[in-house]
C-alpha cells in the first residue's frame, strides 16, 4: 500500500483503510465526473483539474491551488519556486516519510534533519535554530498524522533568519492551528492525495497551495514543462500535471471531505475512550489550539511487545500498520548525511514504538470496539 507498512492487508475483515467501502458509498457520483471526463478527451489538467482547484481553495482558504501528479512532486515544485537548490540547506524533520527530504535531495539541496516532540511526533522547534547555518533556506515542518506541527515558534524563527516555511501537509487536509487552516500559514503548502490519504485520489496526485500571485505563476510553469504559453518555455520545467481523471475524482470528493473529518474525529474519540487506562499502551493525543483530522490513529506501544500485538491482531483479522517504522536519518540512502542512530532518539524511539490502527470513515463504535478488545487480549497474553 505504497506508504504504508502493513500487516495483514489481504484478508482483514477490518483493513487499515477502506478504500472499497468509501467507492461504493460515492460511486454514482464518482462513476458520473469520470465518464464526463472520458466523454471530453480532456485527460491532463482541463476543466475537472480547475473545478477540483478552485474548490481546494475555498474550501481551505488558499488564493491559488496549483494541482499536480503527486505529493512528492508538489514538494519539489515548491522547492524550485523558491530558487532552493545546490549549495542551499533545507531543515526539515527525521520523522517523516522518506518523500519529504528527498525532495529537498532532488532538488539538489542538502535536507539537514532535526528530532521531534514527544508529544506530537513533530519538528521541535527547540532544534530547528541550532540547525540553521549561513546555507539554510528553508524550513519544512511536517503535519504528521493530520496534526498540525507548531506553527507559531516556527515562523518565528523563519521571520527572524530570513527563511521561507514550507507546511508539508500531505496527511493534514483540513487540520487547524490556533484557528488558522492548515497550508495557510507559510508561504507555500504541499499536499498529497496518495489513494489512502484523508482526501485521496483513484491514483496519485498532489497540489501545492501559496497566497503569493508570483509564486503561483511560477508553479503553474513548472508543472507544465516550464511553458508560460504553448511550446514557450520560460523556466526549466517537469512533467507534473495532474490528469483528469484525477481532478474529477478529487472534485467529487471535495464535497464529502469535511463530514469524512468529522466522522474520523469521532472514531479517534470511541479509541481513545475504548482504550484508555490499558497498560503499555500510549494513546496519542490532540494538542491545545489544534484540529485533528486523524490521518493516523498510531499508539505507541514497547517495542518488545509490538510485533507480538500486530500478529495477535491480525490472526483475529484486524489490519495494522507502522508510520514509520525507520526514521530518515537512519535509511541507507541517506546515509550521506553523516548521521547514525542515537543522533535523533525521539524519533527513534517512535519509530521503534509506534502501531497504526484501523482510522476510516467508514469505521462504526463496533469495529472499535472489537479492535479494543482484541487489544486487551494480546496484552493478556503478553503479560
Amino acid at each position: 500500500m505504497g506508504e504504508y507498512c502493513v500487516s495483514n492487508p489481504g484478508n482483514a475483515t477490518i483493513p487499515l483503510v477502506d478504500l472499497g467501502a468509501q467507492y461504493r458509498a460515492i460511486k454514482a457520483d464518482i462513476d458520473a465526473a469520470v465518464i464526463a471526463v472520458l466523454d471530453s478527451g480532456q485527460f491532463t489538467l482541463g476543466p475537472a483539474v480547475a473545478d477540483f482547484e478552485a474548490s481546494f481553495c475555498r474550501t481551505y482558504g488558499m488564493r491559488h491551488a496549483v494541482a499536480c501528479s503527486s505529493g512528492t512532486a508538489a514538494l519539489h515544485m515548491a522547492l524550485k519556486a523558491l530558487d532552493i537548490g545546490p549549495g542551499d540547506e533545507v531543515i526539515t524533520t527525521a520523522m517523516t516519510f522518506i518523500a519529504t527530504a528527498s525532495a529537498v535531495d532532488l532538488a539538489g539541496a542538502k535536507p539537514v534533519l532535526v528530532d521531534i516532540k514527544p508529544d506530537c511526533a513533530t519538528l521541535d522547534p527547540d532544534q530547528v535554530a541550532s540547525a540553521i547555518s549561513p546555507r539554510t533556506r528553508a524550513i519544512v515542518p511536517v503535519h504528521l498524522y493530520g496534526q498540525c506541527a507548531d506553527m507559531a515558534p516556527i515562523l518565528a524563527i523563519a521571520r527572524k533568519h530570513g527563511l521561507s516555511v514550507i507546511e508539508d501537509a500531505a496527511q493534514a487536509h483540513g487540520a487547524m492551528y490556533q484557528g488558522q487552516p492548515v497550508g495557510t500559514m507559510g508561504d507555500i503548502s504541499c499536499f498529497s492525495f496518495y489513494p489512502g490519504k484523508n482526501l485521496g485520489a483513484y491514483g496519485e496526485g498532489g497540489l501545492v497551495a501559496t497566497q503569493d500571485d508570483a509564486i503561483a505563476s511560477r508553479l503553474r510553469m513548472l508543472r507544465d514543462w516550464g511553458q508560460d504559453r504553448k511550446y514557450h518555455h520560460a523556466v526549466k520545467g517537469f512533467n507534473y500535471r495532474m490528469d483528469g481523471v484525477q481532478g474529477a475524482v478529487l472534485g467529487v470528493k471535495m464535497r464529502f471531505i469535511e463530514a469524512w473529518t468529522e466522522r474520523r474525529r469521532a472514531v479517534a474519540r470511541w479509541y481513545s475512550e475504548a482504550l484508555a487506562g490499558l497498560p503499555m499502551i500510549a494513546l496519542p493525543q490532540e494538542l491545545r489550539e489544534r484540529h485533528h483530522v486523524w490521518h493516523i490513529y498510531g499508539v505507541r506501544v514497547p517495542s518488545p511487545l509490538r510485533t507480538s500485538i500486530a500478529a495477535h491482531l491480525s490472526a483475529h483479522g484486524i489490519a495494522t500498520g507502522l508510520h514509520y517504522p525507520v526514521p530518515v536519518h537512519m535509511q541507507p540512502c541517506f546515509a550521506d548525511l553523516g548521521y547514525s542512530r542515537g543522533t535523533f532518539p525521539v524519533a527513534e524511539r517512535h519509530a521503534e514504538s509506534e502501531l497504526s490502527l484501523p482510522m476510516y470513515p467508514e469505521m462504526t463504535q463496533a469495529h472499535v470496539g472489537r479492535i479494543a478488545d482484541c487489544l486487551r487480549d494480546a496484552l493478556r497474553i503478553a503479560a
